[in-house]
């Protein structure tokens, strides 16, 4: 098995991260990870879940990766990792993160740039690159900074500490603490459940938060029009608005179209 194995679920993608003990993000990790992310973009998936096996989601990044670096070294390792992060943001379909355990630097950043974070009770979750003299570098602060505001996203990378999912979730970062028992098949069916959903109808959620985000409510409003009005002509509005008037509200099925 690869260390980011992808497999089709149905109208689901699910990317694990299997590199034991410590699912550390080496450069083989890396790689295997932004091929399975262009292979989710290229596919028919209509939701996206990134989760890991063994006892942490991961230990963070391989140090070794680093002792090598000069400054033009480094920027070409992070101008190479943002690529990979910016495709799991773009993809149009809602992606999210289940963490169960451990889950520190790279691994968080990715999360961060999932659409929702799952985590389960016992999670702990850490920015720590204080301890080589780095800041985050794979887009954590400023996602951070996104969900919990500067002030957070400053105290959780300056202190390089470790914070609890409920924690977490009070500063708007984590989205849901679910039980430790259980986590991993609550967090596929939650997300079985939303690629079950109007891909299109998220797709069009997504593209205008983004533009809230980029330009704030007014360039939202200005993008939603035409991303809403596309809308009308999908088959699943379409199928959805008959079923309603048919039989009521939640009896509709969506095909991604």
């Amino acid at each position: 098995m690869p260390p980011a194995d992808l497999v089709l679920d149905g109208p689901l993608a699910v990317i694990t991260l299997d590199a034991p003990p410590l699912n550390l993000f080496d450069r083989e990790l890396m790689r295997a990870l932004a091929g399975a992310v262009d292979e989710v973009a290229r596919s028919d998936a209509r939701g996206l879940l990134i989760r890991a096996n063994g006892r942490v989601v991961s230990g963070g990044v391989d140090v070794n990766v680093f002792a090598p670096l000069d400054p033009a070294g480094g920027e070409v390792l992070w101008r190479e990792l943002f690529t990979m992060i910016h495709r799991l943001e773009s993809l149009p379909i809602p992606t999210v993160f289940a963490a169960h355990a451990l889950c520190l630097t790279a691994a968080f950043e990715v999360a961060l740039a999932c659409d929702l974070l799952l985590a389960a009770e016992s999670a702990r979750f850490g920015l720590v690159e204080t301890v080589v003299g780095l800041t985050p570098s794979m887009g954590g602060p400023q996602r951070l900074a996104e969900r919990a505001g500067p002030a957070r996203a400053r105290e959780i990378v300056y202190t390089g500490e470790l914070f609890d999912a409920a924690t977490l979730e009070r500063w708007n970062v984590v989205n849901r603490v679910l039980p430790d028992d259980g986590f991993d098949e609550a967090a596929r069916a939650f997300a079985r459940r939303l690629a079950e959903g109007p891909t299109r109808a998220h797709a069009a959620t997504k593209a205008i938060i983004r533009a809230g985000l980029s330009g704030g409510t007014r360039s939202a409003d200005e993008v939603t029009p035409q991303l809403s009005g596309a809308l009308f002509g999908t088959d699943d509005l379409k199928n959805a608005v008959a079923s309603f008037l048919r039989e009521g509200p939640g009896k509709a099925t969506y095909r991604g179209r």
